[in-house]
């Protein structure tokens, strides 16, 4: 099924799943290196494969990966940015206000989804404490009931009542 977009721009998926996406995939040799920025919101997920067999790694061979992941404002160059559009201190200095701005609103908007998610989970799980304990007690009070026939029944046979 697609997701269907939320409250906030988040897509949900039928049981709180965000259906997967490819967004980058890329093959190196023994060594490679790139950068890449996401422009959508969310949740991503990082997979790395080997294509070495497991006899080479336990024989002796290295793997090594390194990562190494910026996330916020904190991603951008400025002074590239200020030479790329000319930018003077001054324009340059709110730019970064105006990126530290959103960032915090995308911050806000997170939380609030946030919030509202754990709502929901302890509104679920009240509405259930709830049912169990009505359901407890009824089972309690019929055993009860039943225990009391029996034991009535049981003093009429041996004619004790």
């Amino acid at each position: 099924g697609r997701g269907v977009p939320g409250e906030h721009g988040v897509p949900h998926q039928p049981g709180g799943r965000v259906p997967a996406q490819v967004v980058l995939s890329r093959q190196y040799g023994s060594e490679g290196r790139f950068t890449f920025t996401s422009h959508t919101p969310g949740e991503h997920q990082i997979c790395l494969h080997s294509n070495s067999t497991r006899m080479a790694l336990f024989a002796g061979g290295k793997l090594r990966v390194h990562l190494d992941i910026q996330v916020g404002e904190h991603t951008n160059n400025y002074p590239e940015i200020a030479a790329k559009d000319k930018l003077t201190e001054l324009q340059l200095r709110a730019r970064q206000l105006l990126d530290q701005v959103e960032q915090i609103q995308k911050e806000q908007n997170y939380q609030r989804y946030r919030e509202e998610r754990f709502r929901m989970t302890s509104e679920s799980t009240n509405q259930r404490v709830l049912w169990w304990s009505i359901a407890q007690t009824i089972i309690l009070i019929l055993t009860g009931i039943w225990q009391m026939r029996h034991l009535k029944s049981f003093f009429e046979a041996k004619k004790l009542v």
